[in-house]
């Protein structure tokens, strides 16, 4: 079993967790808590993310806007039609999604999300309050599918993908979601992205082999950049560009 994406707080009192809605579906069991003034979102027992930080989910989002304005070039004068185009790989507790439609630079904004009850959550339950705006945003679609479904299937091609469905490659909240990382599965990234086009996954913890098979995966200026958050070890973000 994966480790908590979270650290939870060892000292001081701790709220108790409130059970707002559990499911069984397709990939196991998904549960929506309170704990204090927070939400907090478990999967097959895994702790997943929460609603008590979320910088590293708005940094992932800006590091792939850095990194793809970084290899475009900045004094081209970009109409509506040509804003980059995103791709978020888990609507979570929408920390990514609300930031990327406070950014008037991005195009279109789609969400892959493959459970239901998150989606329910956020269109009329308790994380509306984070992303209710950017779910309204003309922008923004959810897409209810599985992301690897989505990126051997569709059409679309995107510049940036950001993928945050998982503790890190080396922690997958299911098993069939290794194959994501492994280089069928970020051979289908790098086709899904356009030239120039960036690659940002969500880890919480770096990981030297994950950077090894994004290399081999064809992906150039491959980084890992470490964000701190509130408690806890720092996140990473792990970085690749589809060379142009």
């Amino acid at each position: 079993m994966a480790p908590p994406r979270r650290p939870q707080c060892t000292g001081g009192s701790v709220p108790q967790p409130v059970t707002l809605d559990r499911r069984d579906g397709p990939h196991g069991e998904i549960v929506l808590r309170r704990r204090g003034d927070h939400h907090e979102i478990i999967a097959n027992g895994c702790f997943l993310m929460d609603t008590s930080d979320g910088r590293s989910e708005r940094r992932l989002v800006d590091a792939a806007f850095e990194a793809l304005t970084a290899a475009a070039d900045a004094t081209t004068p970009k109409s509506a039609e040509k804003r980059p185009a995103l791709l978020i790989g888990g609507l979570g507790v929408g920390f990514s999604l609300a930031h990327a439609a406070g950014n008037p630079h991005w195009g279109r904004i789609a969400v892959v999300e493959r459970e239901e009850a998150i989606v329910e959550w956020h269109r009329s339950g308790p994380l509306a309050t984070v992303s209710g705006p950017a779910l309204a945003d003309p922008r923004s679609v959810i897409l209810r599918t599985d992301l690897l479904t989505h990126l051997r299937e569709a059409d679309d091609l995107y510049d940036a993908l950001c993928l945050d469905i998982d503790n890190g490659p080396d922690w997958t909240v299911t098993e069939d979601n290794d194959a994501l990382y492994a280089p069928a599965g970020l051979a289908l990234c790098h086709g899904r992205l356009r030239p120039g086009g960036v690659l940002a996954v969500w880890s919480a913890r770096p990981s030297a082999t994950f950077e090894r098979a994004l290399r081999n995966a064809g992906f150039s200026g491959v980084r890992t950049e470490e964000i701190r958050v509130a408690r806890g070890v720092p996140d990473v973000v792990h970085l690749g560009v589809r060379p142009a």
